[in-house]
């Protein structure tokens, strides 16, 4: 960690309170929370001071929700709007799901600080008539308990791609909307079946919900899934101090690697990509970066190792590997 000590800086020296913008969908709001929490669990000067005031913006993703994030712009309309509340000052940081955060951000503002990692997995969620009809699915099979054509709700072209390269018999339906809204339209019958982020089911209190766990050698995750980052103005160097003593050290070395590769990749919502790294008992990371077609024809996966401290470069080298031996038409 860090040797900056946040309880050193001195909130009462800048304008108070300090305002915290964040989607405004349940889970971001329990994020922020937790992040708020976290941070005056480490300066305790600000336990006892009214410091902090939430701003909950709605961005451009969260507001359209009957169309693929890639046709209206892409992963960062879930940013879009908060950036614009930070660079104009409205805001002094935010915080975000980084898997939702693009990987280049706009002048002026930074990536200040990455909060430990839940789990990175991803869970499969049957509706009621398939999942009483099966009961407990295999973890070694998962989707041995889909039938024959079964339609599956998701949004991610990631999830998409890798389901259909294993059967590609499934049917695949649109479903956007936060963690409760997609379970209700799954228990009303608008699919067969979901997928969502382990990470989310499990800060809502909802993790009873997934009928199995999808192992990341059987599915990769989204780079940066189950992270939480904050972000702040580049020339706030107050925040940024305060932010630098609560970073996680294990978090920013596998977001550094998955976000390196992303960016080698260019990747946009209409690519399927997963990347998901791991630290080892010596020191060294472990990456594994995924590249597919949304159909499920053609899918790449691949894996890299190296010393934890050369995360960006594992990251880079991996995203070109990947990048070079895939079709073209994958990254248009």
């Amino acid at each position: 960690m860090s040797s900056a000590h946040p309880h050193s800086v001195k909130p009462h020296a800048r304008e108070l309170p300090l305002k915290v913008g964040t989607r405004g969908s349940p889970l971001a709001l329990v994020q922020t929370r937790g992040f708020l929490a976290l941070l005056q669990k480490f300066c305790p000067v600000l336990r006892s001071m009214d410091v902090f005031e939430e701003h909950a913006i709605q961005t451009t993703g969260d507001a359209v929700q009957n169309r693929r994030l890639a046709e209206i712009g892409g992963k960062g309309l879930f940013a879009k709007e908060i950036h614009e509340a930070l660079a104009d000052g409205r805001i002094d940081f935010a915080v975000h799901s980084l898997k939702d955060l693009e990987t280049e951000l706009p002048d002026g503002i930074v990536l200040a600080c990455t909060l430990r990692r839940e789990d990175a997995r991803d869970a499969l969620i049957l509706g009621p008539p398939v999942g009483s009809h099966f009961g407990r699915v295999d973890a070694a099979d998962p989707l041995a308990a889909l039938p024959q054509g079964a339609l599956i709700g998701t949004s991610s072209v990631r999830r998409q791609a890798q389901l259909l390269h294993v059967r590609p018999d499934l049917q695949i339906t649109l479903l956007r909307g936060n963690v409760q809204t997609r379970l209700e339209k799954l228990a009303r019958g608008d699919c067969a079946a979901t997928l969502l982020a382990l990470a989310g089911l499990r800060r809502m209190g909802l993790e009873g919900r997934a009928s199995t766990i999808l192992d990341p050698d059987f599915l990769v995750p989204a780079a940066g899934q189950g992270i939480v980052g904050v972000t702040v103005r580049a020339d706030d160097d107050e925040l940024r101090e305060m932010l630098a003593g609560i970073e996680d050290p294990e978090a920013k070395a596998v977001a550094t690697a998955e976000r390196a590769l992303l960016a080698q990749l260019d990747g946009s919502c209409r690519t399927p990509i997963g990347g998901y790294a791991r630290l080892l008992g010596d020191g060294a990371l472990s990456l594994v970066g995924l590249v597919a077609r949304a159909d499920g024809s053609f899918l790449l996966k691949r894996a890299l190792q190296g010393a934890a401290t050369d995360a960006a470069r594992i990251g880079a080298e991996l995203g070109q590997s990947l990048r070079a031996d895939s079709p073209r038409d994958i990254f248009a």
